[in-house]
């Protein structure tokens, strides 16, 4: 069986990709893949696998886009950190998903599943913009607050107070306009995936900044960029050569 993985949280895409050596050992993974524009390449220029895994949420918008230009017909089984906003949409078009973080049992009961209908599902006759209204409908379009402790007491953050979020020793951080940093009581992928993309990027599998706090963008080494932010800070904000493009988009639209 040839598969092909489309995530863009690397470590995710790691623990997928063990997992699924494990499970099927006869598999053979094609590529890791982890943004709209590469995976539309991707499938111009090779034939199509037996079977996709796909986040949801890419560097670079909803992996939806991909359907809008690519017509294929292979089983796919989505990624994603949407709970009940997935599910009904899901089971009315007959595409199976896995929620985050990703349970071996439930990866081996959706691998079995597309082993038995395969040939029965088309893709081209899966309504996908009803899927994004289920994803983004107005009672779970994008988180808007995150509850986070002081002390010992709890408050909450938020979105439009947050200049930059990033992990570090396997911690989520928050950092204010004011400097102030805050702990995140989940990961830096889950995180990613609530965000409103028109305000948050994620430069990196490590850093996520807001619109409102870019000051100054450098070019860097080996066609990657520097990010300077408005509040000090003591990370270093480098996007990616693989992002640099849709970067350079974001700040342009």
């Amino acid at each position: 069986m040839n598969i092909l993985l489309i995530e863009d949280e690397h470590y995710a895409a790691l623990r997928l990709e063990n997992m699924l050596k494990k499970i099927l050992p006869e598999a053979r993974i094609l590529d890791v893949l982890d943004s709209v524009e590469e995976s539309k390449k991707w499938f111009y220029s090779h034939n199509e696998p037996d079977l996709v895994f796909m986040d949801i949420q890419l560097a670079d918008g909803l992996s939806f886009k991909i359907f809008e230009e690519v017509k294929f017909k292979c089983p796919v089984i989505f990624i994603t950190a949407f709970d009940e906003y997935a599910i009904e949409a899901f089971k009315l078009n007959s595409v199976d998903y896995l929620l985050k973080p990703i349970e071996e049992e439930k990866l081996v009961a959706a691998i079995t599943k597309f082993k038995d209908l395969r040939n029965q599902i088309s893709l081209n006759t899966i309504n996908w913009e009803e899927i994004s209204r289920s994803l983004y409908s107005e009672k779970g379009k994008y988180k808007q607050r995150f509850l986070v402790k002081v002390g010992k007491a709890f408050q909450y953050l938020n979105n439009d107070e947050i200049a930059l979020m990033y992990s570090e020793d396997g911690i989520s951080f928050a950092i204010n306009f004011e400097g102030k940093r805050y702990v995140l009581d989940s990961t830096l992928d889950h995180i990613h995936e609530s965000l409103n993309p028109d305000r948050f990027f994620r430069i990196s599998r490590k850093h996520i900044i807001s619109i409102d706090q870019v000051e100054r963008i450098h070019p860097y080494l080996n066609s990657r960029l520097k990010v300077e932010l408005k509040v000090a800070n003591a990370q270093e904000l480098i996007v990616s050569r693989e992002r640099a493009k849709e970067f350079k988009h974001w700040i342009d639209s």
